[in-house]
């Protein structure tokens, strides 16, 4: 490629390069004005240099002098860019504004798959309003919804405010508390050389005066240093301890009111494939074995005993075949079999009869069911 390609090539590039540096408006470059500012709208995301906002907007809204925009503005609108790409502002401004109006909370709902969903819906009418499918059903919805719950949304406005707050005091709590860590620090350093430096200098005024032993004088020191030491850390940790309790019965107090009661689902029982049934006996508890006169001799009988019989089957099936009726009146169930099995007509002759003083008696035979 030959350099003047190359010259034409660098020089197109920076011509476009600079068309993202021109307001659309004045056609002012940054180029000739390095201190130019360029402003947008929520309304239309349109960019122009700040000279033509206040020459433009002063007076009142005006129209968008950009060529096919008919939206109306306002001074008070226009903010400076966050982002280098448009979309990317006007992305972030829309989930903002939705997310003040759809602020449902988990405690707010009874199931983690209640709030799921909320937040499933809540991002398909983001996706909508961010890419205009069906721009003005989306936005009849967010304004209805608004409407609708104006309550619920201020009030979990202030409570994310206040756990905002909290959080900000918690964290400047915590900056408290690491500098005051950081100067204890500081102070025990300067404490510890100086009590270093003081009983050095007390070995040496002792060796000068040629008192006692140099080895035992050299041990007392250093075990008096080490004391101090100890004591010296022993106080820190108990202050420490304190700081902590005090901290903890601070958090303890502070408290949200207001929220739903969280429920927890309960844990997952294991699988039963008798559907709760059990072949537990209600009436009776199964002994090992009976003293029965009769039975001695099977179980003195190795017939029984060497094909694997077992009694105590024996003694289930018989208890079970004897309690089994308990519970059950046979007379109360057959007294409504029979009065279920009378005709029509013959009760209606039976009361006529009751009626004309017959002395007669009207019986009735059912058949025995058993």
């Amino acid at each position: 490629m030959s350099r003047v390609a190359q010259r034409g090539g660098a020089s197109s590039a920076n011509r476009a390069g600079d068309g993202e540096d021109i307001c659309p408006v004045c056609k002012t470059s940054r180029y000739l004005n390095p201190n130019m500012r360029f402003l947008v709208n929520p309304e239309c995301y349109h960019k122009m240099c700040e000279s033509c906002v206040d020459r433009i907007f002063s007076q009142g809204p005006a129209q968008c002098p950009v060529a096919g925009c008919r939206r109306t503005l306002r001074k008070n609108k226009f903010r400076k860019q966050t982002f280098e790409d448009i979309q990317v502002e006007r992305e972030v401004d829309i989930r903002r504004r939705v997310a003040d109006v759809f602020n449902r909370r988990e405690e707010d709902f009874d199931t983690l798959l209640d709030y799921n969903n909320y937040l499933n819906d809540v991002e398909d009418l983001t996706f909508n309003l961010i890419y205009k499918i069906d721009l003005e059903e989306s936005e009849k919805k967010v304004e209805s919804y608004r409407l609708d719950n104006e309550q619920s949304i201020s009030q979990n406005k202030a409570l994310a405010s206040q756990e905002s707050q909290s959080a900000e005091m918690r964290k400047m709590m915590e900056q408290e508390q690491a500098k005051l860590r950081r100067e204890a620090a500081r102070r025990e350093e300067e404490e510890l050389r100086r009590e270093r430096e003081e009983g050095r200098q007390e070995v040496i005024n002792k060796l000068a005066a040629g008192d006692g032993d140099a080895s035992k004088i050299a041990r007392e020191s250093h075990s008096i240093v080490l004391k101090k030491s100890s004591a010296r850390r022993a106080a820190l940790e108990r202050q420490q301890q304190l700081t902590n309790e005090s901290n903890g019965a601070t958090k303890t107090n502070f408290s949200i009111k207001g929220l739903k009661q969280k429920v927890e689902p309960e844990p997952e029982k294991p699988y039963d494939p008798f559907g709760g049934l059990s072949d537990a006996r209600d009436s009776y508890v199964l002994q090992d074995d009976y003293d029965v006169d009769w039975l001695r001799s099977f179980k003195q009988d190795p017939r029984h005993n060497v094909g694997g019989y077992d009694f105590k089957e024996f003694y289930d099936r018989a208890l079970c075949d004897a309690f089994s009726g308990l519970g059950v009146f046979i007379e109360d169930e057959m007294a409504g079999k029979e009065l279920s099995s009378i005709a029509p007509g013959s009760v209606t002759a039976a009361a006529q009869a009751v009626t004309e003083g017959n002395t007669n008696e009207v019986k009735i035979i059912a058949e025995d069911v058993f």
